[in-house]
């Protein structure tokens, strides 16, 4: 393995992590592409490698920060993590069945279609924080009717 390619694994693990940390984000969004774009990974060497590096407790520093602020519920953490195994089993028999082309246009088209949703299809959480704050403040106001 190269210097060059020792620091592009470095630089791909610190953006992801930081991500990660940031918005929760990381693995296939900023891992799969980076290995298929910058080190000429397959699409599913790349999948491969990144769910790999997931299966280690890589973000437990960032949950551990989260949790003390309440900001994590762990009973939808183990029921989402129950599902995402059995989701990832068979997310990947059927992966492994496609080619590499089609992969990377499956990749290709589910983030564009999460993007354009949480670009110009969100309002339902919009006006839902938008109600949250409005409570918030009118309890700050008015302690007693909170």
């Amino acid at each position: 393995m190269s210097a060059n390619t020792i620091i592009l694994l470095i630089l791909i693990g610190l953006a992801a992590g930081f991500l990660s940390g940031l918005v929760g984000i990381g693995g296939g969004i900023i891992i799969v592409p980076a290995l298929v774009l910058l080190l000429g990974f397959t699409q599913k060497q790349a999948q491969g490698t990144s769910l790999g590096i997931m299966l280690l407790p890589i973000g437990i520093l960032a949950v551990i920060q989260y949790y003390k602020q309440g900001y994590i519920n762990v009973n939808y953490v183990l029921i989402v993590a129950l599902a995402f195994v059995a989701g990832g089993f068979l997310g990947s028999k059927l992966s492994l069945s496609l080619s590499d082309e089609r992969m990377k246009k499956v990749f290709a088209v589910v983030l564009f279609i999460i993007s354009v949703k949480m670009l110009f299809f969100d309002r339902a959480a919009n006006k839902k924080d938008s109600a949250h704050s409005a409570t918030i403040q009118t309890t700050e106001k008015n302690p007693e009717k909170g």
